[in-house]
C-alpha cells in the first residue's frame, strides 16, 4: 500500500482524486475551510496556505504529493491588482514550493516517488481576460520542469493542464445550464469536464502505472488546445 498526500482534497478534482487513490492506497488529505472527517484509508488535516501550518502529520515515506489549490480569478489586464495577484501568486505558486520542500524527505524515502501540479489550458492556448490566471498556472509549469529533471531519476514530476472543470471553483462561470452548454459547445467532445475525467489522468500520473513520465504538462481539455472542429 502507498502514501500519497493530496493538498486540496476536499472538494472537486481533489476529492475526487482522494476516492480514487484510496481505493487500493492511504491517503493524507488537507482541507481550509470545508472540514472533512476521516474516512477508511483516509485521513484528512487542516491546511491554510497563508500559514502552512504543522506537517508532524506526514508519514515517513510518500509516494506522491498532488497539490491543488487554485483560483479562476478572470478580470482585464489593466484591472489586476498588485496585493490580489500576490495573494494568488502564493496561494498557487510559493505554497506548492514550500509543501513540496515538507514532503521531500518523505518523498525521497520512496523508492520511486511522483509531484502532481495543475495548470490549465489557458498557459498554452490564450483567452481574453485570463493574464493573471495564467501568469501563475505558467510559473507552475515552469517548475513542473525545472524539478522534474533536479529530482530524476528519483521522482517523476508531471503537471495536467485542465480546461474549464464542473467544480466549486468554476461555479461562477457554470451556475447555469446556459452557462454549461456554452462552454461544451467551445470543446471538440462537446462537454464540460467532470472533476472525475480530470482526477483519472492524475491518479494515473501519480501511479507506478506512468513510471517513464517526467516533465510533462498533459492537457486534459476536451481537445480545445489542440483542435479545430
Amino acid at each position: 500500500m502507498k502514501n500519497y498526500l493530496i493538498i486540496g482534497g476536499s472538494s472537486g478534482i481533489g476529492k475526487s482524486l482522494v476516492e480514487l487513490l484510496s481505493k487500493e492506497n492511504r491517503v493524507y488529505a488537507t482541507y481550509r475551510n470545508n472540514k472533512q472527517e476521516d474516512t477508511g484509508k483516509i485521513t484528512y488535516h487542516h491546511f491554510d496556505t497563508q500559514t502552512q501550518g504543522d506537517w508532524s502529520f506526514l508519514p515517513d515515506t510518500l509516494d506522491g504529493i498532488a497539490y491543488l489549490p487554485g483560483g479562476i480569478n478572470l478580470v482585464p489586464f489593466a484591472r489586476i491588482k498588485k496585493d490580489n495577484f500576490l495573494t494568488d501568486f502564493n496561494n498557487q505558486v510559493t505554497s506548492a514550493i514550500t509543501s513540496i520542500q515538507a514532503a521531500l524527505p518523505a518523498l525521497k524515502a520512496s523508492e520511486q516517488a511522483s509531484i502532481l501540479l495543475f495548470s490549465t489550458v489557458a498557459v498554452q492556448t490564450g483567452f481574453n481576460f485570463h493574464a493573471q490566471v495564467s501568469t501563475i498556472k505558467g510559473a507552475l509549469e515552469g517548475l513542473t520542469k525545472a524539478l522534474a529533471a533536479e529530482f530524476a531519476p528519483k521522482i517523476r514530476v508531471n503537471a495536467i493542464a485542465p480546461s474549464i472543470t464542473n467544480t466549486p471553483l468554476a461555479e461562477k462561470l457554470l451556475n447555469t445550464e446556459q452557462k454549461v452548454q456554452a462552454n461544451a459547445q467551445r470543446h471538440p467532445l462537446k462537454k464540460v469536464a467532470s472533476p472525475e475525467d480530470v482526477a483519472k489522468m492524475g491518479a494515473f500520473l501519480l501511479s507506478d502505472q506512468a513510471s517513464f513520465i517526467t516533465g510533462q504538462v498533459i492537457g486534459v481539455d476536451g481537445g480545445i488546445s489542440s483542435l479545430k472542429v
